[in-house]
Order: structure tokens, then C-alpha cells, then sequence
């Protein structure tokens, strides 16, 4: 489900994460993109469904983020209010209208090379949903975090419901404590940006 050949940043949930390296990487990005684009309000992108086990990473997500009620983020991709292939165009469409200076962070499960899964992915650029499962949809964030949770081998949308929910959990914990953690130390930062170079 990602998108192109960048550099990608991986972290592994099980052995030793910290919460604090991943927000450091992803307040470098964010910062870079606030200085880059000059805008300053965050959407975070929450694509997924709470009907299958492994597509419900963006929606527990999103829900714990929206729960942390963070300043000057908003959150879009809920448990109650997922966000799929059905609505991602009409989503897309929203966000452009209201929040048409937002930077957009993007979070969806993904699939990958079977020694990836359980780890974390985080990388400047969009990611393709629906790409690990043949579907063709918009690419969409100018952030992009993604947890793997199967192998892309598969291609079949079926296998995700096979998939460990206790895996789903930690990877939405590991990257749910991140970004939290991120967000926090650039909302004191933000009214005060230069435009200096983000200190990581």
C-alpha cells in the first residue's frame, strides 16, 4: 500500500520500540513540510474499516487520537466514522473544501514482505490504499504511516480477516503513543516556527 520507491523508515514493534524515535521522525517531516508549504493545521487520514480484523488499523487509530482531543489536528477515519474504498473519494473532496491548507498525514494497514509484518512505516509521501489487495484508489497524505500486517503475497481482501487481532492492537498502540507523543511537542512549537531547519 505504499506508494513509489522513497525512503522508508522502519520500526519494529516488538523488538524495543520507541515511541520516542518514531515522533522525533515524524516532527522532523512535519516540520520540514510546515516550512516547505507554510501551512500549519495537521489531518490526520484514518483509511480503513472496522469490518475486517486486519483493515481496522486506521479507524483504532484515528479513534484513539480523536479520544486525545489534540490542538489543532483534526482527525478524520474513526471506529464510528471509518474511512474506505466506498468513501475515500467523498472524504478526499471534504478535506480539500474545509481543510484546503492542511498538511495530511496518512495511516492505513499495509501489506509487505512476510518478515515486515508487525513492523511500522513511516516516510515523506502519499500511499496508494487498497494497492496490497488489487484495489486501485487515490493516493492520498503528504505523510504517510503504514503498520504491516500481512504478507503481499496474498492479494486476496479475504486473508485480512484472518488476521491476529492482538497483532492489529500493538501496531495501533506503538504508532497511536507516537504520534501523540510528536504532536504534543510541536503544538508547543508551532505558533513560534521559523524558518529553521527542525533540530533532528
Amino acid at each position: 500500500m505504499r506508494f513509489g520507491r522513497r525512503k522508508i523508515t522502519y520500526y519494529d514493534t516488538e523488538a524495543g520500540f520507541e515511541a520516542e524515535k518514531f515522533a522525533a521522525r515524524l516532527l522532523l517531516l512535519l516540520m520540514n513540510e510546515m516550512r516547505a508549504s507554510g501551512r500549519r493545521q495537521v489531518v490526520f487520514l484514518c483509511i480503513g474499516t472496522d469490518r475486517s480484523t486486519g483493515d481496522s488499523l486506521g479507524p483504532l487509530i484515528g479513534s484513539r487520537l480523536e479520544a486525545e482531543e489534540i490542538s489543532n489536528v483534526v482527525v478524520i477515519g474513526t471506529l464510528e466514522h471509518p474511512v474506505h474504498a466506498v468513501n475515500l473519494d467523498r472524504t478526499l473532496e471534504h478535506i480539500e473544501e474545509h481543510y484546503p491548507d492542511a498538511i495530511i498525514i496518512a495511516v492505513d494497514a499495509a501489506v509487505g514482505r512476510w518478515d515486515h509484518v508487525g513492523l511500522v512505516t513511516l516516510e515523506k509521501g502519499p500511499l496508494r490504499p487498497g494497492l496490497g489487495v488489487r484495489k486501485e484508489l487515490a493516493a492520498v497524505g503528504d505523510i504517510s504511516i503504514t503498520g504491516i500486517v500481512g504478507g503481499a503475497e496474498s492479494g486476496d481482501p479475504l486473508f485480512l480477516q484472518s488476521i491476529r487481532l492482538s497483532m492489529v492492537m500493538r501496531l495501533a498502540d506503538c504508532i497511536s503513543r507516537s504520534i501523540c507523543l510528536g504532536m504534543r511537542i510541536i503544538g508547543r512549537r508551532v505558533e513560534n516556527f521559523s524558518s529553521q531547519a527542525a533540530p533532528f
